[in-house]
């Protein structure tokens, strides 16, 4: 299945909602497959429950009358989430400074799995600082990518259990 195509394809019903597709999953399976398409509004706002929805309904019906996927499906809409999948360069040319993890389609210094800060992008481009060196990847070298959670800024640090730690004497 052309992922990309079908995304182009479900852009225009998207946008009257006043949503982005950011990209597309298909996870084949034995009996049935799933179809997740991972949306995003323009701006600060973040994706509702209610735009999930309503995503879901418009292309549901979308995909009925095309019928571009053959077989039995689950459709799944979902918000990128604080690990946001990356489909392409633009997208994480819109996290410069971030840390992403990145699996690669074919090793690269006997690597396939790279987590590091996105350092640039210019068009297809993307350069990224892993440990200590510099990767010059194309993007499609990228199996997939997804943004790493900055746990400190969420608010999600680990607060010491009482008791643990230095004792006054």
């Amino acid at each position: 299945m052309d992922v990309q195509a079908l995304a182009q394809r479900l852009a225009p019903a998207l946008d009257e909602l006043g949503l982005e597709c950011l990209g597309i999953e298909w996870v084949p399976g034995r009996g049935e497959s799933l179809l997740r398409l991972y949306i995003d509004r323009e701006g600060e706002q973040p994706v509702t429950v209610d735009d999930c929805e309503a995503a879901s309904r418009e292309i549901s019906a979308l995909l009925d009358v095309d019928d571009p996927i053959a077989g039995h499906y689950v459709l799944e809409v979902s918000s990128p989430g604080i690990d946001r999948p990356l489909f392409n360069a633009e997208q994480f040319g819109r996290f410069i400074g971030e840390e992403a993890k990145v699996i690669l389609k074919l090793p690269r210094d006997g690597r396939r799995r790279l987590r590091g800060r996105i350092v640039e992008v210019r068009g297809d481009a993307i350069r990224m600082q892993v440990d200590d060196a510099m990767f010059d990847l194309q993007h499609d070298e990228i199996e997939s990518a997804r943004l790493v959670p900055d746990w400190a800024a969420l608010g999600y640090t680990p607060k010491p259990k009482p008791g643990k730690g230095k004792h006054k004497n």
